[in-house]
């Protein structure tokens, strides 16, 4: 059976929830992964209203729309995060507050323990998101890094997240992070020292997403490979890199969107991810779960792109074989 295409609207969220469930259907997708942002999943609202994740799930029900996931990746962000202005613009204003930065770590971590309540009370199993980090900006090391330094980094992980993910157990629900820049996990390596620290435990898990591997040069079904009890969420999307001799990998503090870059992300089909092999590679795990497009692409038009993005995830997505090819030869 193939496995449900869903569309992400955390780049939708400028739209209601309504038109954007209306638009989703449409679109030819089989679910929607809602973002908790914009009115798609109002965490302080499933929590307080007893009504709001019944009348959520109806409109849903009603557009013919699964629901998987819900991802709370703003408010995982100040988790980890030395907070500074910019988390002013991606954060709900309870979460906010005065902006003392340890008062919004703090508020941070609640809203998390919350999502993954108004995620058991809406009846989904997987929150995605963002955990920060407070050492990413050592990611060069000069001046010298000392591993005293990283050390404390994945320390403050364990610190903040394993109360947060003691409520996801209670909850049975999984937080799956999306290996990310600017994450405490942001590659294979730093993943499996992510998942060290927070003893193994079974709620911490990875979004997997190619598009945020490949400019980096890692090889996305390597990823899958060595976390393959690890996958609790896929999102289909897709990259680029454009390197022509003047632009550089970093990227030279130029925008997504403008053609001097490095690397950019694309719509599903028209990057670099080789999206055949990842498949294989989720065969071959047994993942069953939604292959979700996180539709980010500056150059296209989203409603064109997001069509054609779950018509080419359609089409890529197959079983695998319950027989092998060359077992009529025998005997």
């Amino acid at each position: 059976m193939a496995r449900p295409v869903t569309l992400f609207t955390g780049q939708w969220a400028d739209l209601p929830i309504a038109e954007m469930a209306r638009m989703t259907a449409e679109f030819g997708y089989d679910g929607i992964e809602l973002a908790c942002w914009g009115d798609h999943f109002e965490v302080d609202r499933a929590i307080a209203e007893d009504d709001y994740c019944d009348k959520h799930r109806k409109l849903l029900d009603d557009a013919g729309l699964q629901c998987h996931a819900i991802s709370a990746h703003l408010a995982g962000q100040a988790v980890l995060d030395t907070i500074d202005a910019r988390h002013k613009s991606i954060l709900p204003d309870y979460v906010w507050g005065d902006g003392d930065p340890a008062g919004v770590n703090e508020r941070a971590a609640e809203e998390l323990k919350n999502t993954a309540r108004a995620t058991q009370k809406f009846g989904v199993e997987v929150v995605n998101g963002f955990t920060g980090s407070s050492i990413w900006h050592l990611l060069y090391s000069f001046p010298p890094v000392p591993p005293s330094m990283i050390d404390d980094g994945f320390a403050l992980l364990a610190e903040r997240f394993n109360p947060i993910l003691d409520v996801f157990g209670e909850c049975g629900v999984n937080f799956a992070l999306e290996v990310h820049p600017t994450e405490i996990a942001f590659d294979i390596h730093t993943a499996a020292r992510a998942l060290e620290a927070l003893d193994h435990r079974k709620e911490f898990g990875f979004n997997f997403d190619p598009s945020h591997l490949i400019w980096q040069g890692i090889d996305p079904v390597q990823f899958i490979r060595a976390f393959p009890d690890r996958i609790y969420h896929v999102h289909i999307k897709d990259a680029i890199v454009t390197l022509d001799g003047r632009s550089g990998i970093n990227c030279s503090h130029l925008n997504f969107g403008d053609s001097r870059r490095g690397w950019d992300f694309r719509s599903p089909g028209r990057g670099g991810v080789n999206f055949e092999e990842i498949i294989r590679a989720l065969n071959e795990i047994n993942y069953a779960g939604p292959l979700s497009i996180e539709w980010e692409d500056s150059g296209m038009e989203r409603t064109f792109g997001a069509k054609e993005a779950c018509a080419f995830t359609k089409k890529l997505d197959f079983s695998p074989s319950n027989v092998a090819f060359d077992a009529a030869f025998d005997g």
